[in-house]
């Protein structure tokens, strides 16, 4: 498979999200060829802060993989990875990061700040960009028919 066969498994976990009513963010980790591991937002669902797509799906591949620190594999996400999730990406060792639509609120590979220049133990290999029309659009979808639910709750209340 090819990193766009990866980033569109990527998209289709942020559609589960989009259909749940999460932001529609989706991960998958790779390592030699094969998928260790899927995630979705669920921070809505689970009612929690840390339930990112990127940190369930490292959480996921610790665990198939045994161990804490992730050589080796490749993250495949949606949308530009927050601080959070990017020093979760630094600790975890990742060696890569492939990443669609840009965040310019809290992108902390390029957006915002580039977390990963700053001289910590790891440097993990950053490609934005892939599918970038496609993951914007599912982002930009979401949150329209989000203003449009909000927009008929409040006319309902005249």
């Amino acid at each position: 498979m090819t990193d766009l066969d990866y980033m569109e498994l990527a998209i289709e976990q942020a559609k589960i999200a989009a259909s749940l009513g999460e932001v529609p963010v989706g991960a998958v980790i790779v390592k030699n060829d094969s998928i260790v591991a899927t995630a979705y937002n669920r921070r809505e669902l689970d009612k929690n802060a840390l339930a990112h797509a990127e940190l369930l799906a490292i959480d996921r591949a610790c665990k198939r993989l045994g161990g804490w620190r992730l050589f080796g594999c490749t993250l495949y996400v949606t949308l530009e990875p927050c601080p959070m999730c990017t020093g979760a990406i630094i600790n975890s060792r990742i060696d890569r990061v492939v990443y669609g639509a840009l965040d310019p609120k809290a992108g902390s590979c390029e957006s915002v700040i580039p977390l990963t220049e700053f001289p910590y133990n790891h440097k993990p290999i950053l490609e934005g960009g892939l599918l970038q029309q496609e993951c914007s659009q599912l982002l930009s979808d979401f949150f329209q028919q989000l203003r449009k639910k909000k927009l008929k709750k409040t006319s309902y209340k005249k």
